[in-house]
């Protein structure tokens, strides 16, 4: 091999290694439907904060601490020259509180930041009065992967799971004539021919026309910050065809369509704007070699910032420490009820309204999915919903066996759903049914306006009690297995003896109307799904005579009397709905009155009178579209 290959060879290695590196900072986002919070910089957690801090804020302008009037406000109110010494120490910074203080007064002035090709261009004078390409490029490349992913029966199959997206892009932008008429650049469409047919030619063209420069990889992940969105749902994507353990390069595929606009308007610039092109290639060429300089000031001017936001969490920390360690913990030698609820901070709430209703009360804390690696394949449809952490993949499926009559009809309005969406986006939809569904849409928010309700959910809706199963690969799960994983769940929970006779497995969600992210309200740990389908089935388990001989084998003996039953807390309202339970057992006026408690305690602070009727408030208010 010559050493032109050689480099070459190399050369390849190196951009490929800067890509991967770049679009693996990109964590997964979750659709609306089974939000799940997620630190958008979780894929850099190897890296300390405050340089993942001065990065995001080099590259993107991304801010990760509150301004400087914020903790200047907190200054004597909550935050101390007590804390202040103790965090400077905390973090190693020779800093004392006149320093500190002084800090916060002073203006920092404003830093040189990175700038794609892009905004160097529509820094130019010759272009203020044009949309900015910017804009544009983010508008072009959100329509065009909006139409993939929207309708993906649409578009090849390997346009959406496989490695066809860039080229798929590639076929539109081309032909699309449109984009040179609206940014009054003729000629402009020629580039886009030019362009690579594959994301690794286009990178390796792209880094031989930039002069190899340092820090790619920086640059790169600078593209991706432009269109964050788009990249961390295609690393959703990608994460999910991990647990099927097959291969998705679609950040990858992504990145060189962003990086593509850069290399047609560097082109374009060169050939149209000479003297243009000249002042804005060196200012570019000049950031690869400073970007570790600008990096560096970004984080000295934060240094003393992170000081305060350090003083700020100690003063949260050391009187609930304080608090904590002065608890008097009050074993239930017998108690008359027990209760599972999820470790969501919503709950904690009602776990403390209820446990002071009596002193044979005790609570659990456990993740809202109660261990169950189940997903939710709803009767007589094909849709199949996670009910687990979305870092875990589904082992189990969960059927009911035999679905009520109201279930059934429910089970329709997914098909009526479905059936209406596909009218409504054929073409001739465009005219009168829009029209008339628009009328009766005007009809329904009228009568929300004056008589709210619930909006109907399509799955949510649907009547889950019954018997269920649980099946595996296709094939139900044994008893034998079924011991296991009860086993392995309560021991994770601490309830291995001592039952009370009524054990109440409470997750949670909640009922909102008009709001696209009411998946983030229900349970995080459901996969942004309420509990109601993970605590059915486990109690179904817990209940079962066979599992409980089985786990007394175990060493886990459940007597006789306890019976597990299943509820929901909803968050929204603070009730507790009971599965299957009888309305006159004494533990119902402690679970209603623990509600009243816990509306009591939130009404201030989602404006609602305390001395109104607070059933009534909170419910209202969940149907106020």
């Amino acid at each position: 091999m010559n050493n032109t290959a050689s480099s070459l060879q190399t050369s390849q290695i190196d951009i490929s290694t800067a890509v991967a590196d770049a679009c693996a900072r990109i964590a997964p986002a979750w659709p609306l439907d089974q939000a799940i919070a997620v630190n958008p910089w979780w894929q850099m957690r190897n890296l300390p904060m405050a340089e993942v801090a001065a990065k995001l804020e080099t590259l993107g302008q991304v801010h990760c601490l509150m301004p400087k009037e914020y903790y200047e406000n907190l200054w004597q109110k909550q935050i101390s020259s007590d804390h202040l010494a103790a965090a400077a120490k905390a973090l190693n910074v020779d800093a004392d509180v006149h320093s500190l203080l002084d800090y916060l007064e002073r203006d920092s002035g404003n830093l040189h930041h990175w700038h794609n090709y892009s905004d160097l261009l529509d820094a130019q004078p010759a272009h203020e009065k044009k949309m900015p390409w910017h804009d544009e490029i983010v508008q072009q490349i959100s329509q065009f992967c909006g139409l993939c992913f929207e309708y993906p029966g649409r578009v090849d199959s390997s346009v959406v799971n496989g490695s066809g997206l860039y080229q798929a892009w590639l076929e539109v932008v081309r032909q699309d004539r449109g984009i040179e008429v609206l940014m009054g650049e003729e000629g402009l469409n020629k580039y886009f021919k030019e362009l690579p047919d594959s994301p690794a030619q286009l990178f390796e063209q792209v880094y031989q026309g930039f002069g190899t420069p340092a820090n790619f990889t920086e640059y790169a992940y600078a593209l991706l910050l432009d269109i964050h969105g788009w990249a961390s749902w295609m690393a959703y994507t990608a994460w999910q065809d991990a647990f099927k353990e097959k291969d998705n390069n679609l950040v990858e595929q992504l990145l060189a369509m962003r990086m593509a606009w850069e290399w047609v308007l560097w082109q374009h610039t060169e050939q149209t704007h000479p003297a243009t092109f000249a002042l804005l290639q060196s200012q570019f060429k000049r950031q690869f070699e400073q970007f570790d300089f600008m990096q560096s000031r970004y984080a000295a001017q934060q240094e003393y910032l992170w000081v305060w936001q350090r003083a700020l969490e100690i003063s949260y920390q050391q009187p609930l420490s304080k608090q904590l360690l002065e608890q008097e913990l009050q074993p239930v030698s017998k108690p008359e009820l027990q209760a599972a609820f999820c470790i969501d901070v919503r709950s904690e709430p009602m776990r403390r309204a209820l446990e002071v209703q009596s002193d044979s009360i005790q609570t659990f804390g456990f993740a809202g999915f109660f261990g169950l690696p189940i997903e939710y394949s709803a009767a007589e449809s094909e849709y199949v919903r996670p009910q687990l952490p979305g870092l875990l993949s589904a082992a189990m499926t969960a059927q009911q066996v035999e679905q009520t009559s109201s279930a059934k009809e429910t089970s329709k309005d997914v098909y009526r759903i479905n059936s209406d969406q596909k009218s409504i986006e054929a073409a001739p939809s465009t005219f009168g049914l829009v029209e008339m569904l628009g009328l009766f849409k005007s009809y329904k928010l009228i009568k929300d306006s004056f008589k709210p309700s619930l909006p109907a959910h399509g799955i949510n809706d649907i009547d889950t009690a019954g018997e269920w199963q649980l099946l595996q690969d296709g094939k139900p799960v044994v008893t034998a297995e079924l011991v296991g994983l009860a086993k392995g769940i309560l021991g994770a929970m601490g309830l291995t003896s001592n039952f009370a006779p009524r054990v109440l497995l409470l997750g949670h969600g909640s009922c909102t109307a008009n709001n696209p992210q009411a998946a983030a309200l229900d349970c995080g740990a459901c996969g942004g799904q309420t509990g109601e389908v993970n605590v059915k089935v486990l109690t179904q388990i817990l209940n079962d005579p066979e599992v409980r001989e089985g786990l007394k084998a175990e060493g886990i003996e459940i007597p006789e009397d306890t019976r597990f039953i299943g509820g929901l807390h909803n968050t929204t309202t603070d009730e507790i709905i009971c599965y299957g339970a009888d309305s006159n057992e004494a533990w119902q006026k402690w679970t209603q009155a623990a509600t009243q408690i816990a509306q009591a305690q939130r009404a201030g602070s989602v404006g609602i009178n305390i001395s109104s009727d607070l059933d009534k408030a909170f419910k209202h208010r969940a149907t106020d579209w």
